[in-house]
């Protein structure tokens, strides 16, 4: 912070958007902003580059074979998730935050 002001950093496809709302075809914006605008709508997410984080909801099948086999470890692997997702469940399911499955 400086002088009381942010600075904010808009990234990847968010900034795709923003730009594109801000600086529509024939809006009157600065020549260096438009440029800045057309760089960022030509960017590319990298094939390497993990999309933007999308929550994986759990099923009651999953929470039914993560109680059974009692181990997040264990589970992790037989459901495709990440260890300390599966923990992180167990935990809701044993201390009630979350249902238990029907």
């Amino acid at each position: 912070m400086r002088g009381g002001m942010y600075n904010v950093l808009w990234t990847n496809e968010a900034a795709q958007r923003l730009a594109a709302a801000l600086y529509y075809p024939d809006c009157l914006a600065l020549d260096r902003k438009r440029a800045a605008a057309r760089s960022v709508a030509a960017w590319v997410r990298p094939e390497s580059m993990r999309a933007a984080y999308t929550p994986r909801r759990w099923s009651p099948d999953e929470d039914r074979v993560l109680l059974s086999i009692n181990s997040p470890t264990a589970a992790a692997e037989a459901l495709g998730r990440t260890t300390q997702s599966c923990n992180l469940r167990l935990w809701r399911l044993r201390t009630g935050q979350v249902p238990l499955p029907a």
